[in-house]
């Protein structure tokens, strides 16, 4: 068991410890590797144009929270505390843009609202898509239902009684709304808001795609490694971009933690009753979001079919040749299947083994207490910082393991230590639930302790190990900013593939494989739920 831990502490040292050191070392270093203190970072102060992409950054996410964060809230709280019909449909639209690349709401506000656009004319006449309006509302589509889970679970929670005594008592709708609903689930909303700014802040795809000349963090820290080789400055913008999402982290600890301590084991499922007045208007909100997202998906599948946007309009399948505009062609896809699918084969019995051993046999002290650490801290850095760490660690001379760069293994350990802690949340929540005396019971009768994980622990854990599996595999299928400085020749990723096509102008090609993608993923997805229904429907222990 102890050997187990000190394995997993080896991979998240090598995976994450070490690449975010030598990031850090990085940015007191000279272009030969001399130390010059803070130099760099004086220049980054000093420089108005960086300066400026910080600020971008910043009220761009805080705008994108303060609009997503209303519209997700009432859309959670209309799948969970009214009578909608339709509430499963609705909960399923409400995925589609986890499963598709960020930069497809992108591509499809391009196709409404860009130079060409179908509905340029409702723009002003000084007024473009590309920049923050563009930012902004893509964002708002790809942060939306990260909020909408976030607080579908915050409001499903609700305690009947607390309502009960509200109606007792005579108090008014609006007045059970302000005292019993909202601080129920303030920890949700304050979850919620982090995720959302913190993934707008770190986001890539989107204002690669959309920014147009409007500088953020995150196109700054490609521009100085991709475009001027800078990896110094690279290091410190990379550095100045984890802030917030540090920030954010500890506060989604803090929110995690009081929610978690303010749920009673007496509290009663809360169950609406049907009523118009209530059901209505959230069934015509919920009607809007869905139609939204679902038109989102609907422009960019039609723009791929368009021969020649918006002179030809002739619908073809041209566009899905892929081989006409990218070298790898339909070779990128295989890859981003087989880097889904390593990932998901590799990093699904890892995070389960480790988070068992971590709950159920490792004993205090300062290796599980690492794992423990390391296990949560992916959460707080951004794609693009890991990917930066990766190049400057694993292509140190020094590095005996810098013979993966730019192939499939470090994509796949970049993925798996990338979203590596919510898959270990996942399964502690699974391993929690179970009864400890399986343990016990199977000690006394000199039953070996991994034979009761095989034939106990793992079936009972089934579908919270698919779970960990898929979630994998989708988020290894759409990231960008996690493998976009770390492919090589042959292992170019599909959603590297999109952002390549788009800055080449041939964006009808660059949403038809952001299509691909999310028809791939959502199969997966399906896939997930036939299997779990059938799990349901089998056997279940006692």
């Amino acid at each position: 068991m102890r050997l187990g831990l000190a394995m997993a502490g080896l991979l998240l040292a090598v995976g994450l410890v070490m690449p975010l050191a030598v990031l850090l070392a990085r940015a007191f270093q000279g272009p030969n590797g001399e130390f010059i203190g803070l130099a760099y970072f004086v220049t980054y102060a000093s420089t108005p144009a960086l300066l400026r992409s910080a600020w971008n950054s910043l009220w761009t996410g805080a705008l994108t929270t303060a609009i997503v964060l209303p519209i997700a809230f009432t859309f959670a709280y209309g799948i969970t505390r009214s009578r909608l019909p339709g509430r499963g449909l609705f909960r399923a639209v409400m995925l589609i843009p986890i499963l598709a690349p960020s930069l497809l709401p992108a591509l499809s506000l391009i196709y409404l609202f860009g130079n060409q656009g179908l509905f340029r004319f409702m723009l002003p006449a000084d007024g473009s898509i590309y920049g923050p309006a563009g930012i902004v509302v893509a964002q708002c589509i790809y942060t939306f239902p990260h909020a909408a889970i976030i607080l579908s679970v915050a409001l499903g929670m609700a305690d009947a009684r607390l309502f009960e005594a509200a109606e007792t008592l005579k108090a008014s709708r609006f007045r059970i709304f302000l005292d019993v609903t909202l601080p129920a689930a303030r920890y949700g909303l304050v979850s919620a808001t982090v995720v959302v700014f913190t993934l707008a802040v770190t986001d890539f795809g989107i204002p690669k795609v959309i920014g147009g000349q409007f500088p953020v963090l995150a196109t700054d820290v490609y521009k100085q490694v991709i475009g001027q080789q800078n990896f110094s400055m690279g290091a410190v913008v990379a550095i100045v971009l984890l802030l917030p999402a540090l920030f954010s982290f500890f506060a989604e600890r803090w929110a995690q933690r009081r929610q978690s301590a303010s749920i009673s084991g007496r509290a009663v499922l809360y169950r609406a009753k049907p009523r118009a007045a209530r059901d209505m208007p959230l069934l015509l909100i919920c009607l809007a979001v869905a139609a939204v997202l679902l038109g989102m998906v609907g422009m960019a599948g039609w723009g791929s079919l368009i021969r020649f946007w918006p002179y030809n309009m002739t619908l073809t399948l041209s566009n899905y040749d892929f081989a006409r505009f990218d070298s790898d062609g339909w070779g990128s896809l295989q890859t981003s299947a087989a880097m889904g699918a390593w990932t998901a084969l590799i990093g699904t019995p890892l995070v389960f083994v480790v988070a068992y051993l971590l709950e159920r046999g490792a004993r205090p002290g300062a290796l599980s207490g690492f794992v423990r650490v390391a296990a949560i801290a992916p959460l707080a850095v951004p794609g693009l910082v890991l990917g930066l760490a990766y190049i400057l660690f694993f292509n140190h001379p020094a590095n005996p393991f810098g013979f993966i760069y730019g192939t499939m293994a470090i994509l796949v350990l970049n993925c798996v230590i990338h979203f590596y802690t919510v898959a270990h949340l996942t399964a502690v929540t699974a391993i929690r639930q179970l009864d400890p005396e399986f343990e016990a019971v199977g000690a006394s009768l000199r039953v070996p302790r991994w034979r009761t994980f095989l034939r106990v622990t793992v079936p009972i854990s089934l579908p919270a190990i698919l779970d960990i599996a898929v979630y994998l595999f989708v988020n290894a299928m759409t990231t960008v900013s996690a493998v976009v400085f770390l492919y090589g020749s042959g292992s170019k990723p599909a959603s590297v593939a999109v952002v390549q096509m788009d800055e080449a102008g041939q964006v009808a090609a660059a949403a038809a494989m952001a299509c691909v993608i999310l028809a791939i993923t959502a199969t997966v997805k399906l896939a997930q739920l036939g299997v779990s229904l059938s799990l349901g429907r089998g056997w279940r222990p006692a």
